[in-house]
């Protein structure tokens, strides 16, 4: 049996169907019940995310446990203490939930990280690497890297095995946030000021890090590693938005405003962080994931790009 937490969520709820398909016994710990009853999967009330949760009848019977619940990062938090809610999800949270497992004899504990733990932006030619210092910017990424830190220092001290996956951007269908308002204005021929971004970004499909995941369960080699995923090919803003126009059906309407202009205006409009989301690199070295566990992305950004079109098409539908 295989607990998954978070399952509710984009990437929980994906992951759960992954691994049920494979007729692997899963255990989704949800906040709210499914609408419908899915094949091969068990679904339980998951507590809160903290350092009281009780998490012992969920780990009844499990080897292995997938943890991808989370207080997310969001881009305007209106928490009075962003950090301290963060740490009581993530960290405190997190490491309730791994030491009940590790007493309930779970053989594996997989958290799905971020790459927030390393940084904001890398040059374009120097990704970044498990092996870098952390060096997390907001609240978020901080929770992430303190929660490592703290799986790490239970694993030596209870031999539980954790396996650390910090994804970059992910998207796939049911995305939401940014890339939504992406494929938004794409659909709708919005002309946008970026068609002369010349930056490098990783990107991870949801079902490329749902596959990398349900591998982590498995390979043997996983225990005791941090790894980094994406789709293996990095893409400007500027490609980016003309491959998921493509998607779409659509041309980009893109107009070739100067990068730094861009970014000038952007802060002068409050939106500097937008404006380094969409003009700064990001690129992540997926080269020892792909050596150690024998690993590939399943598929490709323009079929990934498809996906999340597909099913924004036919949301759109209604």
């Amino acid at each position: 049996m295989i607990l998954v937490t978070g399952a509710n969520g984009f990437v929980g709820s994906a992951l759960t169907a992954r691994l049920a398909s494979g007729r692997v016994g899963v255990r989704a710990a949800v906040r709210r019940p499914p609408t419908a009853r899915q094949p091969g999967v068990e679904h339980v009330a998951a507590p809160s995310l903290s350092a009281d949760a009780d998490w012992r009848r969920a780990l009844t019977g499990v080897r292995a446990v997938v943890h991808a619940a989370a207080r997310v990062h969001v881009m305007r938090d209106d928490a009075r203490d962003p950090l301290a809610e963060f740490r009581s999800a993530n960290v405190e949270g997190t490491v309730a939930l791994a030491r009940q497992a590790a007493a309930a004899g779970v053989e594996r504990f997989v958290f799905v990280s971020s790459i927030k733990v390393n940084g904001e932006s890398t040059p374009p030619d120097r990704p970044f690497s498990a092996n870098d210092v952390p060096q997390p910017l907001d609240p978020y990424g901080i929770s992430k890297l303190e929660a490592e830190r703290a799986l790490g220092d239970l694993a030596r001290e209870t031999g539980l095995p954790v396996v650390i996956v910090r994804p970059p951007l992910v998207y796939g269908p049911g995305v939401k946030a940014n890339f939504f308002a992406l494929l938004k204005w794409l659909q709708r021929g919005v002309p946008l000021p970026l068609g002369a971004i010349h930056n490098r970004r990783s990107l991870v499909a949801l079902e490329n890090l749902v596959d990398l995941l349900a591998t982590c369960v498995e390979h043997p080699a996983a225990p005791g590693q941090t790894l980094l995923v994406s789709d293996g090919e990095d893409l400007s803003t500027t490609e980016l938005l003309r491959r998921l126009a493509t998607a779409l059906g659509k041309r980009a309407r893109l107009v070739p405003v100067p990068q730094q202009a861009l970014i000038v205006a952007a802060r002068a409009l409050g939106a500097g962080s937008i404006a380094q989301r969409l003009c700064g690199s990001l690129c992540v070295d997926i080269a020892p994931t792909r050596r150690l566990l024998g690993w590939a992305p399943p598929v490709s950004v323009d079929e990934g790009l498809r996906a999340a079109a597909e099913a924004f098409l036919r949301e759109a539908r209604g």
